[in-house]
């Protein structure tokens, strides 16, 4: 099993870093633009396999997609993150740039290959990722719903000062404000979260996962990479091992949810092909309004890139 990490920033190396660690890929090769950034970090990384105890062989490389060949999955975290002064249509520009790059010449290399994005504004650089790759949807997905329901449940464990082993969350649509965190849905060991939490509290920690990633920004200047970069890597286990893992995966819609021609977050069955099956919940209306009006926003972003082609 070789994986591959584009981007060797936090979230890139942090997500090679627990791929080694966990032991379920032969080989990580970590790929950067810097000349450098990539072999210092899989070597820093490599370095600790005699500490923890791990056989995975981190290599890096700049810029040489040749070492990429034949990976199995890759993972893109390329991107820039918004400055000030720059507008959303201008980010979608810089990036939507970077990832097409990325793509194509990961495909050149790995045909077969089952590509997982992470890169930002998420919903549609996983879109143009599906576009430039021209492979099946479900070889080409998203990360987000994981990051976001790790929140989610985290937040849970506080309030409830309990262990986060125990909550079970799910959570649709975009990765942003809108997203659509599902209390029917979730549940602590079995009982459902509402009947453990009042309404007040539990709708202060939905609010607040919504904004979760603004709350680090704020706190660090920068955006978050260990959580990311773990949840990238726990996607690529689950496709690694064949485990069938049901996760909030960010992935191509064609009707389902009432949805089509649109990369939301909906629950996957996650397998060696990728995405195995997409899941349909049963919403009530309050919550398919939610949906809805997660989709409108991701389909707007969505139609200014469409508009830059």
């Amino acid at each position: 099993m070789k994986i591959t990490v584009v981007g060797a920033g936090n979230v890139g190396a942090t997500c090679a870093d627990v791929i080694a660690r966990n032991e379920f890929a032969n080989e990580v090769v970590l790929l950067d633009i810097k000349q450098g950034i990539s072999e210092g970090k899989s070597l820093d990384i490599w370095q600790t396999a005699p500490i923890n105890s791990y056989d995975t062989r981190t290599i890096g490389s700049t810029n040489d997609y040749a070492a990429t060949k034949d990976s199995d999955i890759v993972v893109i975290t390329s991107g820039l993150p918004r400055k000030p002064g720059m507008s959303r249509d201008d980010l979608i520009s810089t990036n939507a740039g970077i990832v097409n790059s990325v793509t194509e010449n990961i495909v050149k290399y790995s045909p077969n290959t089952i590509i997982i994005v992470v890169s930002n504004p998420l919903d549609v650089m996983t879109y143009v990722a599906y576009l430039k790759a021209q492979l099946p949807s479900n070889k080409v997905m998203g990360m987000a719903g994981i990051l976001d329901t790790a929140r989610y449940r985290a937040f849970l464990a506080e309030a409830l000062n309990i262990s986060p082993k125990d909550i079970q969350g799910m959570l649709l649509g975009g990765h942003g404000d809108t997203m659509v965190p599902l209390p029917r849905y979730t549940t602590v060991s079995g009982i459902p979260v509402t009947e453990l939490i009042d309404s007040e509290k539990l709708n202060a920690i939905i609010e607040r996962t919504k904004k979760g990633g603004g709350e680090l920004v704020n706190l660090m200047g920068t955006s978050a990479w260990y959580a990311p970069g773990a949840a990238a890597a726990q996607m690529a286990e689950a496709i690694a091992k064949d485990s069938k893992r049901i996760f909030p995966v960010c992935a191509w819609l064609n009707g389902e949810y009432g949805l089509k021609d649109i990369y939301l977050g909906v629950p996957v069955v996650l397998g060696k092909n990728g995405i195995e099956k997409i899941i349909e919940l049963k919403l009530n209306k309050d919550e398919m309004n939610l949906v809805n009006d997660s989709a409108k926003a991701v389909k707007e972003v969505m139609d200014v890139y469409d508009k830059m082609k």
